[in-house]
């Protein structure tokens, strides 16, 4: 059976479907205001991987993979190049699904965008405000009380007097504390907007996914999944949001990516070893050597466990290259064979019980 290292417990769980025969996967997006980089693809290509294999295993599977279409960053580009937000996030949304293409990903059973559920997030933060978990703050903005969740910081593992100001947390006087985290922001000049009972204004980043996942796979759901920096504030932020607003623990699996480094070293736009999946392809940074296959480097990706950190260097994808062209050159010959049935059978059953007790455990892909 299917072993999942469940971040928030902190342990390798036997996985159990909520439902028998149905799974519900939630994978936090790309926020669509600039390339898809490689780690963004390892997460895309990761939980392909898993999507698949549950699938494979016979399970009915609700895939959901939001797009965050409305944020700072967003905004700030759109003036950045005098382009509106529209045709910004729909330029880069075609060029993440043309990656995704490119590495053999296919695509999420819903892709919801972030502007088209502005009332579920709404009806949300009203809940949360009934229930005593939000403020509206003086400058018309609306909070929630971290302070309210006593369970805050389980997932991460951070407790709520260790945290500080500082540490991916942004110091406002408008907040009662210095934890809170902003719901609503209210509408700045040439800013969009939506009307609320509030007042205009537009979402935070963390309700958008609490407000989506509810939507289209309910109140608990078997899978989420992203990269290990989602883990804290934002999986932390939504775990609050949606235990605050329906008295329920949102997930029963969390799942997180390791971070990829670039010759042992964090990768950086500032360092100059930023990738994108299109460069590697072409060989076009000026760090590689050569270009590679698309499949070349989604098998890289895959050979390492996905918790693990993921180092890319020209020597690894090189061999990466290599044990890929291995792997498609004995399918080549196999199907070009022809066996006996029962030699046939006896094959397929070696090898599916092989790569079953592989891919169920922990320490390799899943």
């Amino acid at each position: 059976m299917l072993q999942i290292f469940n971040t928030l417990t902190r342990s390798k769980e036997t996985f159990v479907p909520i439902e028998p025969g149905k799974v519900k996967m939630y994978v936090c997006g790309m926020t669509v205001y600039d390339y898809c980089h490689i780690g963004h693809a390892r997460v895309m290509v990761v939980f392909d991987m898993v999507q698949r294999w549950l699938r494979a295993s016979g399970l009915e599977v609700t895939y959901v993979r939001n797009i965050t279409d409305i944020d700072d960053k967003i905004i700030n580009r759109s003036i950045q190049n005098n382009e509106s937000i529209q045709s910004l996030t729909q330029r880069y949304i075609n060029e993440m699904n043309a990656d995704a293409k490119a590495l053999g990903v296919i695509s999420p059973s819903k892709e919801p965008k972030a502007t088209e559920h502005i009332e579920d997030m709404l009806s949300m933060i009203q809940r949360l405000i009934e229930k005593q978990h939000a403020y509206l703050a003086k400058n018309g903005d609306i909070f929630y009380s971290v302070r309210s969740f006593n369970e805050y910081g389980k997932l991460s593992g951070k407790s709520i007097e260790d945290l500080r100001a500082g540490e991916r947390v942004d110091i406002d006087q408008n907040k009662h504390d210095e934890l809170d985290f902003v719901l609503w922001k209210s509408a700045k000049p040439n800013e969009p907007s939506w009307d609320s009972p509030w007042g205009k204004g537009r979402p935070g980043w963390h309700i958008e996914c609490s407000a989506m996942s509810s939507h289209y796979l309910g109140h608990h759901f078997d899978i989420h999944g992203g990269g290990m920096d989602l883990k804290f504030p934002h999986h932390e932020c939504e775990i609050a949001q949606a235990k605050g607003a329906y008295d329920r623990s949102p997930v029963k699996y969390w799942m997180h990516t390791n971070m990829l480094t670039v010759n042992g070293q964090k990768m950086s736009k500032s360092l100059g070893n930023s990738f994108l999946p299109s460069e590697l392809i072409a060989g076009s940074h000026p760090l590689l050597e050569q270009p590679y296959s698309p499949m070349t480097v989604r098998f890289f990706m895959l050979q390492s466990q996905y918790r693990s950190t993921l180092d890319f260097s020209n020597e690894a994808l090189k061999a990466a290259q290599k044990g890929y062209k291995r792997l498609a050159n004995g399918l080549k010959i196999i199907r070009g064979m022809e066996f006996p049935t029962n030699v046939i059978e006896a094959i397929d059953e070696k090898h599916v019980e092989e790569v079953k007790k592989a891919v169920t455990d922990r320490k390799s892909v899943v």
